[in-house]
Order: C-alpha cells, then structure tokens, then sequence
C-alpha cells in the first residue's frame, strides 16, 4: 500500500468529528481531522452544557470540546487546522478519495464527514450591518450581554421556542415575531412560551428592518402580513432562530443530499451512497442536533469505517 493515502480522514471537529477520530485512532486507523474554520464546531459558541451525559456539575461548550480534542490527540489522531475547500471521492469500492485544503491535496481510503450546520439569517442588509451590535443567532451565546433588556426573537420553530423561553429568564422582555399563525414547534416548547409571563408572541409578523445608532440596534421594524401595517418595537437585541444550513456546499453533486442539503445516510447506519464516505452529526441530523447524538453517530462513524477497511483488505 502506498505510504501516503491515509486509512481514514475526517472533515469538521464538533462532538461527532472528535468522537469519530478517539474510536478510529484506537482501531489503529491513524486518523487525520480537518477543524475546519470553526474548531470545536456549534458547541463551541454554548455557554453551559448541561444535558451532555458524564458532566455532573455541566461544562461549557469551548471546556468540554477541548476534552474531546484530548482525548482524540492522547491516541495519536493528528489535528489539522485547516478547511477542506475541495472534494472528489471515489465511486468503487477501495477507490481513493481526494480532498484539497487549499492547494494541499490528501489522498484517503475513508473519508467521515462531519461538517455540521450553520445558523440560518433572513437575508435583511441590516442583519450584516448590525452584527455584532444586537443581531444574533445564538441566545446562549449573548443572551448575557442583554440582562433586563428588551429582545425579539424572529421564529416558529422550537429553536426559537427554546431560545425565546431562555431569554426570557435573563431578560426584561422577549417579543416573538412568527410569520404565520401558529407555531410550528412542538406541544411541549408552545406550553413552555405560552407559560412565560414575560414573552409576547406577535403572529402574522415579519422583521423587515432594524434600526439604531452607531451600529447598535435601537428599533425592530416590524410588518403584520394580513394588515400589511408597519410598527416598531424598542429593542436591544434581535435573535434570529430559524434553523441551521448544513455545511455540505464541498460535497454538492458527489454525495446523496435530501431537500434541505443535509447528508442522506442510509438507515442505521452512517454510510453514504458513495463508498468509503461516512457522514455523522448535524451535517446528516435535521431532527434531534444534541452534542450526544452527534458524538454516537461520530462512534458509528468510525466503526464503519473501521468495518468497510476491513472487508478490503
């Protein structure tokens, strides 16, 4: 065998890319793992963790990612951080798969994709402009900065149920804007905002425009789609939580994807419809995204991998 086509690449560095190299590396597959622009992935703009089994008092996310970076290096996995800018996988079984971090070319006989997702915008010229002064994607990230202020959070969902409901704990006011006229979240999240005193849901609203001095957001400017009537609303904060885009741009027109861009991975398994490519995490999870269900599939990952490099030899 060639000395420099690795047995098994890993492209991304959340819970399910570290959790794939700690089991590659002890089944002696030597990984190598891509970090990507955003070592650590989501978690790594979480505060508190307290759901992530093992953690009795609760971590923060950057704590608990740095643990399992360890712990995948304490068994020899190699961590570049670099971004994977370019893809061409093999289509026959023992074929070489190619990637590119710029113009550095890796050759591997498995590839464990597990580039995530990305928070979703609306698209407004405000958005960008107000970034980093009160536009937000993640209330667990800011929601500090907004203490006994006045928020808005722009949302059907139950990510913008979830981050509504923990604003609200911290703030003066939270304003839910939902642009049709029901919730789209689940029974028990619409319980949990219907039961805080402190969060107005304003249905049939869309957010057309934000305002503010010096970069810093003052107003929401708001629009009722029956009455098609515009108001504003004084805020400090803007929190958008419509959902996530998973981070499979590199991997368009190779690797099987569904409607929304996310990795088709077939049933009980994370293999994909290309041989010796495995996708765990959020990259292939639209419905559960927790740290914990990412770093099982990341497992799963890596024992086919570990399986499918067996049955070559």
């Amino acid at each position: 065998m060639e000395e420099n086509i690795l047995d098994c690449v890993i492209v991304g560095s959340g819970p399910s890319g570290f959790t794939a190299a700690i089991y590659a590396a002890r089944a002696d597959l030597k990984p190598e793992l891509y970090t990507g622009l955003e070592p650590g992935g989501q978690l790594t703009t979480t505060t508190e963790v307290d759901n992530f089994p093992g953690y009795a008092d609760g971590v923060t996310g950057p704590e608990m990612m740095m643990d399992l970076q360890k712990q995948a290096e304490r068994f020899d996995t190699k961590v570049h951080y670099e971004l994977i800018t370019k893809a061409e996988f093999a289509k026959e079984v023992g074929g070489v798969h190619k990637l590119w971090a710029g113009n550095k070319e890796i050759t591997a006989r498995s590839v464990i994709i597990s580039t995530g997702a990305t928070a979703k915008y609306l698209g407004l010229d405000d958005e960008k402009k107000y970034s980093g002064g009160g536009v937000s994607a993640c209330a667990t990230c800011d929601g500090f900065f907004y203490k006994g202020k006045d928020v808005v959070v722009v949302g059907a969902g139950d990510t913008a149920a979830e981050e509504a409901t923990y604003l609200a704990k911290l703030t003066n006011k939270v304003t839910m804007l939902v642009r049709k006229d029901a919730f789209r979240a689940s029974k028990a999240m619409i319980h949990r905002v219907e039961s805080t005193p402190n969060i107005e849901v304003k249905f049939n609203h869309e957010l057309i425009g934000i305002e503010g001095e010096n970069a810093l957001v003052e107003r929401a400017v708001v629009i009722n789609n029956l009455t098609q009537e515009t108001s504003t609303i004084d805020v400090h904060g803007i929190f958008i939580a419509i959902g996530h885009k998973p981070n499979t741009d590199v991997f368009k027109g190779q690797v099987d994807l569904d409607e929304n861009g996310y990795i088709k991975t077939v049933p009980g398994s994370t293999r994909t419809n290309l041989p010796g490519v495995f996708a765990a995490g959020d990259v292939q999870d639209h419905i559960y995204r927790q740290a914990i269900t990412a770093a099982g599939s990341g497992c799963m990952a890596a024992m086919d991998a570990e399986k499918y490099l067996a049955e070559l030899e």
